[in-house]
Formats: C-alpha cells, structure tokens, sequence
C-alpha cells in the first residue's frame, strides 16, 4: 500500500493553512476534522481570486467564457477523482440541502405505499429528508439498526430488510460519530438484488476526506459531498447523480433546459477549489505511486491517507513510544471497539467518572482540539442505544502526525488518572 514517509508528511503540512496555529487560540493541534478538515492554501488563494470577478457566466466576453472553462473543468477533475464517467455534477446551498434535495425527488418519483429505506447509523440530513419526503409521497420509511457494538451496518443488514417495493434507499459511508465506514458497493448490490430499480442514494461528506470514491463500482444512484470537509471551504456542497435520477422531475425553470439541476448562478470560485483539490490529490498520488494515470494517482493517494490515518489511530487506541493508548488507560470506553477495520480517522470514546465536556475543555487547554458529540438529534441515534449521554471526538487526517497523537496520550493519561 502507498506509504506517507515523514519527509512527504512535512511537504503535505506545508500546502494546509493554519496546520498547528489557531489565529485566536495559537499553536494548537486539529484533531477536529470530522467537523471541518484543514483548508488548502491554495483554496484561499483561489476563493480571493474569484471574490474579486464580477462577470457572471453565460456571457459573450472574455472573462464570461474563463468562468464557463473553471466550472467546465472543476467538474471533469470530480469526475476522474470520483470515477463517475456518466451522470451530472453540480453545487448547491450545502451537502445537507443537496441530500434533501436529491431524496425529495427520488421520492417523489416514486410511486405511493412503496418503502424508503435507511439506517439508524446515518446522519440525520438523510434520516430526516427521508422521514419527511416519505410522508410527502405516502411511503413507508423503513429504519434499520445498525449493529452497536461495531458502529458500523453491513449489507446483510441491508439484504435482510430490502423488499421488492423499495424505491428509494440511502447508505451513509462512513459514521460521523463512530467514524466507522460502510461497505457501499455490497450494500447497494443487496439492495440492486431485490429492488433492482431502487434509487440508491449515499452520505458521502464524512467519508471523503479519506479518500478512495469509485462510483463506477458502487452502482449508485447519487452521491453527496461537503468539500469544507475534503480540503476546500465552507459555503457549499457538491452531488453527484445518476443519468436515472436527472431524468425524474425537479424543480427548474420554465423553458429552461431539462436535465438543468442547479438552482440559479452559484460561485464559480466553489467549482474552481474542487480543481484544487482533485490538483493537490494528484499531486500526492504521484509521490506515493510511481503512476502516470491520472485516475491511478487519485486511487495512490486514496490508499496512501487510508494507511497513514490507521497508523494514526492505531497509535492513538495502543500506544506509542512508551505512552500506553486509549485501550490500554482505566476507564475508557472506545465507540466501536479497540480493534476494527472499519475506522477511518476517527476515535470516539469516553472517560468513566469524567463528563466528556470536561474532557475536550482540559484537551482545549492543553491546545488539543476535539470536539463533544450529545445524544442529540446529531447523535442520538449513537449514543442513546450505548447509553451514553455524550462522548469525546477525536478525528485525524492525513497531515496529522504521531507526534501529535503522542502529545493527546499525554494529557489523556493525565485526564485518566
């Protein structure tokens, strides 16, 4: 598997803003990536650039024609990153408004007293459009449990509770609360197996920043991502979806073309930082892989993040150097268990006889950032079946080092006594 050495790490850190120092905290460690990765420099370069363009696109000029070639581009590089050589890209108001929109009109595509069918393991932006949108349509929606003490839900959860009457179904790929992913490609091919017409649908925003997205492979209807959590800034969101799903009716305007999903003129500086992102991807991938394929290097980076982020949270839950990890401190309870292959970035635990807000204030203080999850309508869906009333969020990514989970383990053991 590619490999991130310690002199490759160092280049990385240098292409994020504020790596290790907050503007109002000072030098700090981000162990807060679920809630927002770290910024490319070069995507604040570029949203500046274009805040300053007034022309707008679809003009007859110059500076009209520049925007059309950025948004035409960022889409084709989405394309290769995201292995989607059919269906549309565009952006919207946010990740979230784009599930909703995306399932509303699955679900109202479809015929009455059919079934949409979810999980209890996603994100409320799909349990709750689903709940809704199902009602609009008077369908049935359909919850699976997912299994708690692995934080995660398989595809023979999926097969197990699909019928021939599901429409609409949605996955989420990886917990933002458990960090733990989902198997997409066999959950859909279960769902494919009963329901072949499904409209398949996937929560992409946790899972992205980590690289490896094959839509080819998934067979999936749609697929939405929150770029201010894969590199680039906040202010938008970015769907994929299926020729099938552009084709079922949509909010639109009058005479205007068909298969049109993007509602009004949106910044073509969003579109232009995805291209910086899909650059800086390629860029890794040609340092970790000798590949001259430009799909090759997405997949390169893609498996070289997967590793380095285990090799992080490895030595978060086990220890290193001589600092004993997470399993090995009295009183800690890791979300999912010590050892499961379905991580990705993410420890979430709590400290018996330590209120987990207390927990992320004394890591604050010692500059570590993290964050507190509640068994609220975010997380309650987690939390309240362990009963557990919040936990602690430590999400890592890629240009995070061993040094720094190093120093976490050092208060952490402090923390626990």
């Amino acid at each position: 598997m590619p490999h991130i050495s310690d002199a490759l790490l160092d280049q990385i850190r240098t292409r994020f803003a504020q790596v290790d120092n907050c503007p109002e905290q000072g030098c700090r460690i981000f162990f807060e990536n679920a809630g927002g990765a770290l910024t490319l420099n070069a995507v604040v370069e570029t949203s500046a650039r274009y805040a300053a363009i007034p022309d707008n696109q679809g003009r007859d000029n110059p500076g009209s024609h520049e925007l059309v070639r950025v948004i035409t581009k960022a889409k084709d590089d989405m394309r290769v990153f995201m292995n989607a050589p059919g269906g549309q890209f565009f952006v919207g108001e946010s990740g979230t408004e784009l599930l909703f929109r995306l399932i509303m009109n699955a679900c109202l595509g479809t015929s009455e007293s059919r079934t949409v069918l979810g999980s209890t393991l996603e994100h409320p932006a799909t349990r709750s459009a689903c709940a809704r949108w199902a009602g609009v349509a008077r369908q049935n929606h359909v919850l699976i449990p997912h299994d708690d003490a692995s934080g995660t839900i398989t595809a023979d959860a999926y097969a197990g509770a699909v019928t021939p009457d599901t429409v609409v179904a949605t996955i989420v790929h990886t917990s933002p609360v458990t960090g733990m992913g989902v198997d997409v490609a066999a959950c859909a091919a279960a769902i494919r197996e009963v329901a072949p017409e499904c409209y398949i649908i996937v929560d992409g925003i946790q899972h992205a920043a980590h690289g490896r997205i094959d839509l080819t492979a998934y067979g999936v209807d749609g697929y939405v991502i929150s770029p201010y959590k894969m590199f680039s800034r906040h202010g938008y969101g970015l769907a994929w979806i299926s020729d099938r799903l552009s084709a079922l009716p949509h909010d639109s305007l009058i005479d205007g073309p068909a298969d049109n999903w993007e509602m009004g003129t949106r910044d073509t500086g969003s579109y232009a930082t995805l291209s910086d992102v899909a650059a800086y991807l390629e860029w890794l991938g040609g340092e970790v892989s000798d590949s001259t394929d430009r799909r090759a290097k997405f997949v390169a980076a893609g498996e070289a993040i997967h590793a380095h982020e285990k090799a992080l949270t490895d030595a978060m839950i086990h220890g290193t150097g001589n600092l004993p990890g997470l399993a090995e401190m009295a009183g800690v309870t890791i979300l999912g268990g010590a050892d499961n292959p379905a991580r990705e970035g993410l420890v979430s635990l709590a400290v018996n006889g330590v209120p987990s807000v207390e927990v992320v204030k004394r890591l604050n203080e010692q500059g570590i950032r993290t964050h507190l999850r509640k068994a609220d309508h975010y997380s309650g869906n987690i939390l309240a079946p362990l009963g557990m009333d919040s936990c602690v969020r430590v999400s890592m990514c890629h240009y995070n080092s061993v040094g720094e989970v190093a120093k976490f383990l050092g208060v952490m053991k402090e923390i626990t006594g």
